[in-house]
């Protein structure tokens, strides 16, 4: 299942989890909202991660967090502490993204 941020708490969501997974988006952005169903359906397959969009523009302290210049970028955090992040519209890049934290 995929959560959308509502406030600028991604800080506590990461350290609150052991597997983070993140899209940082913007609702201007068509990359964004192609990568979205597969960023969803990588959720359902993979169900021991937290999968979390974030709205990089409302959300400035979140997007800190993996330093974010483009968009859409995906960020991967473990134990609390930032992995690695893609810029992609590619769902291969994404997936090998998720999976060096499987």
């Amino acid at each position: 299942m995929v959560q959308e941020l509502s406030q600028d708490n991604l800080a506590e969501l990461v350290n609150g989890n052991q597997k983070v997974v993140v899209q940082y988006s913007a609702t201007w952005c068509g990359n964004c909202r192609i990568m979205k169903p597969k960023f969803k359906k990588l959720s359902s397959e993979n169900e021991n991660m937290v999968f979390v969009i974030v709205d990089a523009e409302k959300f400035p302290e979140s997007r800190q967090l993996a330093d974010v210049s483009n968009l859409p970028t995906f960020a991967t955090f473990v134990d609390g502490k930032f992995v690695n992040q893609v810029q992609t519209n590619k769902f291969y890049v994404l997936k090998d993204l998720v999976n060096e934290v499987v």
